[in-house]
């Protein structure tokens, strides 16, 4: 069974039987995989209908749901890993889904298109268009992308919820965050994972209204 390049990395950093919560599960590749080779218990929630559908005929254990509103009918350390893999982007409250993903699980990881990446930066610049790549692959009109952002980006609002960064890292490059600074993945990473954990003293709770 393949993974596209950002689960494969993910999928890398499970431990052997752990509990998973993936939010925007899609077609469930991610679980069924943990499933067969590490023997994981992995649960879905997953927008579209279709998405449902394809989980259920893999046999897993998926619900359809909305990141944005139910995410906090699920009770707290209720999985060792919450997993959100290129749907951030798309939430409409980024602060409040991660922070419910890290009321969950002690330990979150999220992948999301890098809108720093150089060639982003340099499709702009010389055509004054937003781009179309292999990371953002809809025309701006059709996307479900909402809240687009950059590698640094991404990390203030970590550190201005209070969270901690584990790692970061380039989906099949495994360059680990220890080595290359955040300045070089918010250029050089065409999209980024971040494994995300509790900040020691800091406690989340459901983000309701």
């Amino acid at each position: 069974m393949s993974l596209r390049a950002d689960l494969k990395s993910i999928a890398q950093r499970i431990p052997e039987g752990a509990r998973i919560l993936d939010v925007g599960c899609g077609d469930g590749a991610l679980m069924a995989w943990l499933e067969a080779n590490k023997a994981c218990d992995a649960r879905g929630i997953e927008l579209s209908r279709d998405g449902v559908n394809e989980c259920l005929e893999k046999g897993l254990s998926v619900v359809q749901g909305d990141a944005d509103m139910d995410l906090d009918n699920y009770p707290s350390d209720a999985f060792d890993v919450a997993v959100l893999s290129k749907t951030v982007q798309a939430t409409r409250s980024p602060s409040a889904v991660l922070n419910n993903l890290l009321r969950i699980a002690p330990r979150a990881i999220v992948s999301f298109p890098n809108f720093g990446y150089w060639r982003v930066r340099l499709h702009l610049l010389l055509n004054g268009r937003m781009p179309v790549t292999e990371t953002l692959p809809v025309s701006w009109h059709e996307t479900p992308n909402i809240h687009l952002c950059t590698v640094h980006d991404f990390a203030s609002l970590v550190d201005e919820l209070g969270l901690s960064i584990a790692e970061v890292f380039e989906p099949g490059k495994d360059r680990p965050g220890a080595g290359p600074t955040l300045s070089w993945f918010n250029v050089r990473a065409r999209e980024a994972v971040f494994d995300l954990k509790r900040r020691a003293g800091v406690v989340t709770s459901p983000n309701r209204g």
